[in-house]
């Protein structure tokens, strides 16, 4: 069994991953955000992730033996990628193993969303692009898959405003408790509007701040709150697509991966889908379930890694 443990900005999580790759189980808790308030210091994230780990780690013993523990330990692979909260899961993996006398595999969360993101197939060979879309990251990818993981280099994102941030302003500011992804989604489903927010794209950058404001206002003035969140929803697939159009003739690939928690929005999925020109691309989209942050992608990279050396 691999054990994969994942402590982002507002989840706890733990995989365990058995032979062949199959998921066992897994058991993530958000951390508590109090109402009205946008999100949580990273004093308060690391004080609730210390809280959740026994509940998570109960029954752990169920699954010996443990081959290897692996876990994210730094948001991106790239050298400064750093935030406090990722220090409880590389501290809580780091001791598990050293007791267990079992290797100790570190990753990034970006790394494991990536690999979440082919949970349900093979990781493709060569190189393919890749969208990495939360409440703290927006960030355009080209990435080549490797026997030791994923290469990966930032090619495009936001130049401001993170894509989920949006998403959690608007819909905070309709009443919504943070993270108002699900209501948002909601409220917009009952609106048919083909309308958008206005959004600039320019050379793999795309920016929400323009569209937050214009929303504001919008609602200032009194749109109907439906009507504004299938906006919110039309302007960022119409970003989107304009950019992943652009990234794909750049880097001539023919496959794009979406994860992350906003790529697992079904209007976004939708409009993806069916624009005519991306017909030719095959576009791929982390399950549901598994977009959001999750150890089950970190979990399969070690045991990606530990199968890799012991099959040497």
């Amino acid at each position: 069994m691999i054990i994969g443990i994942d402590t982002s900005c507002y989840t706890t999580s733990v995989a365990n991953i058995g032979a062949g790759g199959v998921l066992l189980n897994e058991r993530r808790l958000m951390l508590q955000v109090k109402p009205g308030e946008r999100g949580l210091r990273q004093s308060e994230a690391v004080f609730q992730h210390i809280q959740n780990f026994p509940q998570l780690m109960e029954g752990l013993q169920d699954v010996m033996p443990i081959r290897a523990i692996a876990a994210s330990v730094r948001p991106r692979p790239v050298d400064g990628s750093y935030l406090p909260v990722f220090k409880v899961g590389a501290s809580m993996g780091e001791s598990l193993a050293h007791l267990l006398g079992v290797p100790f595999i570190a990753t990034s969360h970006q790394e494991g969303h990536l690999r979440a993101g082919f949970f349900d197939r093979e990781v493709p060979e060569g190189n393919f692009l890749a969208w990495h879309l939360s409440g703290g990251t927006t960030e355009l990818l080209f990435v080549k898959a490797t026997s030791e993981g994923f290469n990966i280099e930032k090619i495009g994102g936001s130049s401001d405003l993170q894509v989920g941030q949006f998403v959690d302003r608007i819909g905070v500011a309709l009443g919504a408790r943070f993270p108002a992804g699900v209501f948002l989604e909601g409220l917009a489903k009952q609106s048919d509007s083909t309308e958008s927010l206005p959004v600039v794209t320019k050379d793999l950058t795309l920016s929400f701040s323009g569209p937050e404001s214009a929303g504001k206002r919008l609602l200032n003035s009194g749109i109907l709150p439906q009507e504004l969140a299938r906006r919110v929803f039309n302007c960022i697939s119409q970003a989107l697509i304009g950019v992943t159009l652009e990234a794909v003739e750049r880097y001539e690939v023919d496959l794009v991966l979406f994860t992350g928690g906003v790529a697992a929005n079904e209007l976004i999925r939708t409009a993806l889908l069916g624009e005519k020109k991306l017909q030719e691309v095959k576009l791929v989209f982390a399950p549901k379930e598994l977009s959001g942050d999750n150890a089950v992608g970190v979990g399969l990279i070690g045991w990606d890694l530990f199968r890799n050396k012991h099959e040497a």
